[in-house]
């Protein structure tokens, strides 16, 4: 008589495991489209010098890439958002990530820098309207005791493009061509977009509360809001004054050809997610703030390290420092990213977090756009170690900030 509801639970068994598997299938799919949208965004920095060379354009011309898509993406996110409000988050993710492999496909066939440059901004546009709705969607799909989970492996699939898609990116970018990073790319967004449309069923996603115009000016105009976003400013500004000119670095600092700008970028992404993981743990244990200041001085001792090594030593000496500093540099810069996230969380309060988030995410994306209208600036007409300089003192006006609104905190408290 025992026996019976074993054999019964070895036979309901695999087809609750099916079950399982097949309810994740969505889920992993709309973190593919984040993978792939993680790599479009971060592989183009050390390709830079090979789309510049092959366009017979200066680097700081070349990375008018970057700037343009950030920049768009910033400012047409939560405009998109709002006008599609009304549409179904099923069709709108299928329908985003469908244009964004078209617009990957339509890099790569382009000759010239004015089709190239198009189809960053339709890459952008896409990846705006991807990125917020995917996890509005995933909410909807699973159960209050699974979103959290679920919700991990979504933004994970941009987690994991910046260790894996990044180098990888570097390495496909240098072996085969820049071009092909983009064909590659675009065969991911294809398959993320087959496996939405059969994964996800009709209607899922319908009537998902998307927040208004007004609502959004309410959260933005907390003043405690615009404190944790200013913070996000100047870290992502600092961060991508230096980031996509990583390889022109490299070049003229240590001497490195591309294949040791693969390695250093891969050394960067593993660093990154190390840090992201460490910021975790550590904010979950004491605090935003026992992570953010420390993450702003050592992200500053970092782009230091790089200014001097380019400064005062040889290519030959510069690659001891260098090396550690890449990865304080990883470590630091991604591990702001958790801690600050649970920052915004408090600042707006739990019910207008992802209103809160999305403004973050727009406010991160103008100050990529920012820095790499900086970095190109600087890079047309200054030495190498001035762009170290410079992400070193934007990140330093982040800890001043972020200082001064911590003792003044404690004044008012």
């Amino acid at each position: 008589m025992e026996s019976e509801p074993q054999s019964q639970a070895i036979l309901v068994s695999p087809s609750k495991a099916q079950s399982e598997r097949k309810s994740h299938l969505p889920i992993y799919c709309m973190s593919l489209g984040a993978f792939a949208i993680g790599t479009e965004g971060f592989m183009i920095a050390p390709l830079l010098p090979q789309i510049a060379d092959d366009l017979a354009l200066p680097v700081s011309h070349a990375a008018l890439l970057v700037t343009v898509f950030t920049l768009t993406l910033a400012i047409s996110s939560p405009i998109l958002t709002v006008a599609t409000g009304a549409l179904n988050r099923r069709t709108l993710l299928i329908g985003a990530m469908a244009v964004f492999a078209a617009a990957n496909i339509v890099a790569w066939r382009s000759t010239g820098f004015a089709g190239i440059m198009a189809a960053r901004v339709l890459l952008a546009l896409s990846a705006g309207i991807y990125l917020p709705n995917a996890s509005a969607l995933v909410g909807a799909l699973v159960a209050p005791e699974r979103r959290g989970r679920a919700l991990a492996i979504v933004t994970g699939g941009a987690t994991i493009a910046i260790a894996l898609g990044l180098p990888l990116g570097s390495v496909i970018g240098h072996a085969l061509g820049w071009r092909a990073t983009f064909l590659c790319v675009g065969l991911l967004a294809a398959i993320a977009a087959i496996g939405l449309s059969i994964g996800v069923a009709k209607g899922a996603g319908d009537g998902i509360r998307v927040a208004g115009v007004s609502e959004r000016l309410r959260v933005a105009g907390e003043p405690a809001v615009i404190k944790a976003l200013s913070l996000t400013f100047f870290w992502a500004t600092g961060a991508f004054t230096a980031y996509p000119f990583i390889a022109p670095y490299l070049h003229a600092a240590v001497g490195f050809g591309d294949d040791g700008v693969s390695v250093a970028v891969f050394v960067w992404g593993v660093s990154a997610v190390v840090g992201m993981t460490l910021g975790g743990w550590v904010n979950d244990r004491f605090g935003p703030p026992y992570v953010i200041g420390p993450a702003l001085a050592l992200l500053i001792l970092a782009f230091l390290a790089l200014a001097a090594s380019a400064a005062f030593l040889s290519p030959d000496q510069a690659l001891i420092p260098v090396m550690p500093a890449i990865i304080l540099w990883g470590i630091t810069v991604w591990g702001f990213y958790p801690a600050q996230m649970s920052h915004l969380i408090s600042a707006g309060g739990p019910t207008a977090a992802p209103v809160t988030l999305s403004l973050n995410t727009s406010v991160m994306y103008a100050g990529f756009g920012v820095g790499s209208a900086l970095g190109s600036a600087i890079i047309a007409s200054c030495p190498i170690q001035v762009i170290g300089l410079a992400a070193a003192g934007l990140e330093a006006s982040g800890l001043i900030l972020f200082v001064f609104y911590r003792l003044s905190g404690s004044r008012d408290g």
